[in-house]
């Protein structure tokens, strides 16, 4: 019997709370530090207990057969360094039934809120959700408020990330992914916008990864569901670290400071 779409959803969410590493960077441009030992990496991320790992359809084929794990999620949303004005509009390059006979437990879109091909990116999404529900398949919005064309009110805190999440949910998403919003205040307005689980995303290098779990700390207190996060992780010389350390904030309700011992 097919499993439902509850039933992928817990599996990829356990508890209702994940994490979750996308590694469908490559896409965009390469080279990309870590993904050059990408089996290397995604073994790691897989011992070290990580709920899900987000890939492009290729990629995903690659490691369910040669994995066996159950967890991956395929993103279908595609760009590349090289499309100009048009970088920013995520075009679609699968169907969820590709997704699922590809292995995949979820699929995942991404749309760019203000970017001049947002409704295109909108009618994507749904085309996508449209399908996944059909089949039992959880979907991951990623959507991200930063295009020429955003407006945001004077009065919103969240600089537009609780707008992006609602766009999931109203689209049919099953989880969202957004920024960070900057401290818990903010970020508990964006949580209690949408009735799915949150994700945060990870940002940039810049960041210590100390300072990010103190991010992650903060936003599990205002009500978020874990982390989608990137390149902190699959770029990290110990990767299996980085993942132990999420799991502690996000699963085991640890503090920042408590988890950091992890990377020691």
């Amino acid at each position: 019997m097919a499993e439902t779409l509850f039933e992928r959803l817990n599996r990829l969410l356990p508890g209702g709370k994940g994490v979750w590493i996308p590694m469908d960077h490559g896409i965009s441009g390469y080279p990309e530090r870590g993904l050059e030992r990408m089996d290397e990496v995604v073994d790691s991320c897989i011992e070290a207990g990580a709920d899900a790992i987000v890939l492009q359809k290729g990629t995903l084929t690659h490691h369910v057969e040669r994995t066996g794990w159950n967890r991956f999620v395929c993103h279908v949303s595609v760009s590349t360094k090289h499309a100009g004005e048009r970088a920013g509009y995520k075009v679609r390059v699968a169907t969820a039934e590709e997704c699922l006979f590809r292995g995949a437990t979820g699929c995942s879109a991404q749309i760019n809120l203000g970017d001049e091909y947002e409704p295109e990116m909108i009618v994507e999404m749904g085309a996508l959700t449209g399908e996944a529900i059909a089949l039992g398949i959880p979907v991951l919005g990623m959507v991200y408020p930063r295009g020429a064309n955003l407006i945001v009110s004077d009065d919103d805190k969240t600089g537009g990330i609780a707008h992006a999440a609602r766009v999931a949910w109203e689209l049919g998403c099953d989880v969202v992914k957004v920024p960070w919003t900057g401290d818990a205040e903010s970020f508990a307005e964006v949580c209690s916008a949408v009735p799915i689980p949150v994700l945060i995303a990870g940002g940039s290098r810049g960041t210590s990864f100390t300072e990010l779990l103190r991010i992650v700390e903060q936003s599990i207190s205002a009500g978020g569901a874990g982390v989608c996060m990137g390149r902190q992780v699959f770029g990290a010389d110990d990767p299996a670290s980085h993942i132990r350390a999420l799991k502690s904030v996000i699963h085991e309700g640890m503090s920042a400071a408590e988890a950091a011992e992890h990377l020691r």
